[in-house]
C-alpha cells in the first residue's frame, strides 16, 4: 500500500492498459458479452505488449503463435 513505482515497474502501465481496453470496449466494440469478455481482454493484452513493434512485425508473431483454429461454430457454441 502507498508503493506506486518499483525500479521499472509503475502503476502507470497497469492504468494505461485499462485506458486503453476501456477505450476499445466502448469505441470499437460498443457492447462485450460476458461469454467473450476473456478473448477480448486476450487480444488487447497481445495488442498492448506488440505496440513498439511494426504491423508486419505483430502479424508475424500473431502467425507464429496460433496454436489452434478457432471456428464460428465453436466461437457461437
Amino acid at each position: 500500500e502507498g508503493q506506486y513505482v518499483n525500479g521499472r515497474v509503475h502503476t502507470n502501465t497497469i492504468e494505461g492498459f485499462w485506458s486503453l481496453l476501456k477505450r476499445a470496449f466502448f469505441g470499437i466494440y460498443h457492447f462485450t458479452s460476458k461469454k467473450h469478455l476473456q478473448k477480448y481482454v486476450d487480444e488487447f493484452v497481445f495488442r498492448y505488449n506488440t505496440r513498439n513493434s511494426s504491423e508486419q512485425n505483430r502479424f508475424n508473431l500473431l502467425l507464429t503463435n496460433i496454436e489452434y483454429r478457432l471456428t464460428y461454430k465453436k466461437l457461437i457454441k
